[in-house]
């Protein structure tokens, strides 16, 4: 869609394109919440193979302890950290994300890049100049 919005105020337009700046960085976030779980994700498999070495060399108490205290541990509270992506996921991300869809539908036809269109269409009719 190559078309400016028309119709809007500059504030209704800083106002988008700041709802879109906020999205964009929910999603940036989400991305270093699933980094987190990946992370945490590899770092119980370090814990897991430490299990029986620790076994086999006779540091039992210390197998026991990973076995029963940590592998099966929540991250935040008793929580798995896919529980905590999930629950950002259904929660937070959907909300703010279908808020600012709400509000590009109602101001701006739904159109995207409000802000970037304008500078765009301004850029190319001064190159045209």
């Amino acid at each position: 869609m190559d078309r400016t919005p028309t119709g809007l105020t500059d504030d209704e337009r800083t106002a988008l394109h700041e709802l879109q700046l906020g999205v964009e960085g929910v999603h940036r976030a989400y991305g270093h919440l699933l980094a987190f779980h990946h992370a945490i994700g590899r770092s119980m498999d370090h814990f897991a193979a430490a299990e029986p070495l620790l076994r086999e060399s006779g540091h039992t108490a210390y197998a026991d302890a990973i076995r029963d205290d940590h592998l099966p541990a929540g991250v935040v509270g008793d929580r798995w950290s896919y529980e905590v992506v999930e629950a950002f996921e259904s929660g937070f991300l959907t909300d703010v994300t279908a808020f600012e869809a709400r509000a590009r539908s109602d101001l701006a036809d739904g159109q995207t890049h409000v802000a970037e269109r304008v500078q765009q269409q301004a850029w190319r009719e001064r190159a045209q100049d």
